[in-house]
């Protein structure tokens, strides 16, 4: 209630209202801010979302309306335009280093930010935002905001929504999924949304080459002694070799999990000198906390974080830390 009041106070109050996103956004940040600027432009507010870069072409579906502009399209608006921003909004995240440091520029000329977030967060922080990380995903918190206001789901709205909790709980597998969850994704799938059709136009159909990238990929599972954790490896020259996109390399850690015993799952991918490890847990494990003591961050069941040096070096440092982690647990 505590959220639903601060977000209401502060939308109803403000006439200009600013919405983004973190760079290199993935489907909950991006269908969360669309689906928001949609509902607010609803309540006659002058929304409107931007992007540090422009929205990648496999997301342009999600925004029909052309809710989501750049910096640099926003930037030359602003040379003829010089409204004061009432309300500046950002997405799925609540650190302001992460929207972009061209779009850090602006929040100083805005009368209000507000977070609105599932991450994990400083309880100072989360005081003063709409930062809740018992949600699915920033989709979820946004379908409760936009709720609150009285806005009807259109279909376009529930789309976002839609697409935004699907990828943040990779399909709904994730244990922070509950019947609250589920009885939103009711009411957005009532507006005619095909689940099949999300599922496709998000997660794309692949190219052969594509399944044969994969089966590289999964040929490198190892595991340790116990199978408590196991892990898949990826480097540029998967991806080159195949000509598969990283977007589409996400989930892949996700076939991990069925796997006997295991407790938590790894993907190595090199990126130039830094190999970035995306991790997962089967349930019981805050793989958050082992991300955070490794440099990186992320929620309890999924996590990232990024460390300097070859593959196989990195490899063989952080599996024992993790074991460690775990037995400590």
């Amino acid at each position: 209630m505590r959220m639903i009041n601060l977000f209401k106070s502060l939308t109803e109050k403000a006439k200009n209202i600013v919405i983004t996103t973190h760079i290199q956004p993935d489907a909950d940040g991006i269908g969360s801010e669309i689906a928001l600027c949609m509902a607010l432009k609803a309540i006659g507010k002058n929304a409107i979302c931007v992007n540090e870069e422009p929205l990648l072409d496999r997301y342009r579906y999600l925004d029909p309306e052309d809710c989501v502009i750049s910096y640099e399209e926003y930037a030359k608006l602003r040379e003829t335009n010089k409204e004061h921003i009432d309300l500046f909004i950002v997405t799925d995240t609540n650190s302001l280093s992460r929207i972009g440091t061209r779009l850090q520029t602006v929040v100083p000329n805005s009368k209000n930010l507000l977070f609105i977030d599932h991450h994990p967060a400083p309880k100072e922080l989360a005081a003063i935002h709409c930062i809740d990380t018992n949600m699915a995903a920033t989709g979820e918190l946004v379908g409760s905001l936009i709720e609150s206001i009285d806005v009807p789901f259109t279909k376009d709205m529930a789309y976002a929504l839609y697409t935004s909790i699907l990828i943040d709980t990779s399909s709904f597998r994730y244990p922070t999924v509950t019947g609250n969850t589920h009885r939103l994704i009711a009411k957005l799938m009532d507006t005619g949304i095909e689940p099949p059709e999300a599922y496709n136009k998000i997660y794309g159909t692949k190219k052969i080459s594509y399944m044969q990238m994969l089966g590289i990929v999964l040929s490198s599972a190892e595991s340790s002694d116990d199978g408590r954790i196991a892990w898949l490896k990826l480097t540029e020259d998967n991806l080159k070799k195949f000509n598969v996109d990283t977007e589409d390399t996400h989930g892949l850690v996700n076939h991990l999990l069925i796997l006997d015993n295991i407790k938590v799952a790894c993907m190595f991918r090199q990126i130039g000198d830094l190999v970035k490890i995306s991790m997962r847990s089967a349930g019981d494990v805050d793989v958050g906390v082992m991300a955070q003591a490794l440099g990186g961050g992320g929620h309890d069941h999924s996590a990232a974080t990024v460390i300097e040096g070859k593959i196989e070096e990195v490899i063989k440092e952080t599996v024992p830390k993790i074991e460690l982690m775990l037995d400590d647990d």
